[in-house]
């Protein structure tokens, strides 16, 4: 059976362990879209998508959605999923190429093809980190990705949640208290204020947009 073109969706914003008052939207959704979305929670994992399909419903991003359930036949799904990008283990970290950093605690350990960030972490991004201070020739960005270059970060796989290539850097304690000196002495008054435990750092994820040739 061929896979539907366009799904009618209804969703509302998730609320834990109460009845939802949140109104309920209606929206269709072309099958690709409906795809997208499903890949943000799943990854590139046939079976588990395949099952979301028939559930006919899914959470991403605080919202739930719920549609008519269909079967996803193997073949078809895949052909849908190759239009899709894969994660590419052989695509060597490009700090110019880097949009933000999540700066993680020892609480996260990366499993490499699984391209999860941290549920708590400090996000930073490129526009962010990179605003120097009064008379600074350098800013806090430039010290994150001096360190990057240096070490060399693990590729971690690609998020369809974030769209980006996942790059994880373990970070040594003596590195951690460089960092947090480099951010005392570079980083903007609203970047410091959100790099109190920067001593603690065990890891730095960097995300990288592919371009759109890629």
């Amino acid at each position: 059976m061929p896979l539907p073109e366009q799904i009618a969706v209804k969703y509302t914003e998730e609320e834990a362990e109460y009845l939802s008052l949140r109104p309920v939207v209606r929206q269709t959704f072309r099958l690709h879209e409906l795809v997208d979305m499903v890949l943000g929670v799943t990854g590139k994992d046939l079976t588990r998508i395949q099952q979301i399909l028939r559930a006919g419903t899914v959470t991403f991003n605080y919202y739930r959605y719920w549609w008519q359930g269909f079967e996803a036949g193997a073949e078809e799904l895949s052909a849908v999923l190759a239009r899709f990008p894969d994660s590419d283990p052989a695509r060597v970290f490009r700090a110019e190429g880097c949009a933000a950093v999540v700066i993680a605690g020892p609480s996260y350990q990366p499993v490499p093809g699984h391209a999860a960030l941290p549920t708590s972490g400090i996000e930073l991004t490129q526009e962010e980190a990179a605003r120097k201070r009064l008379f600074s020739g350098r800013s806090f960005w430039d010290a994150l990705m001096a360190l990057a270059r240096e070490k060399s970060p693990a590729y971690l796989g690609y998020s369809y949640l974030r769209r980006v290539d996942l790059y994880c850097l373990e970070v040594a304690p003596e590195h951690a208290a460089a960092l947090a000196r480099d951010a005392q002495k570079l980083a903007p008054r609203s970047v410091r204020m959100r790099l109190g435990q920067l001593r603690s750092t065990a890891r730095i994820l960097f995300l990288c947009p592919r371009p759109a040739s890629s």
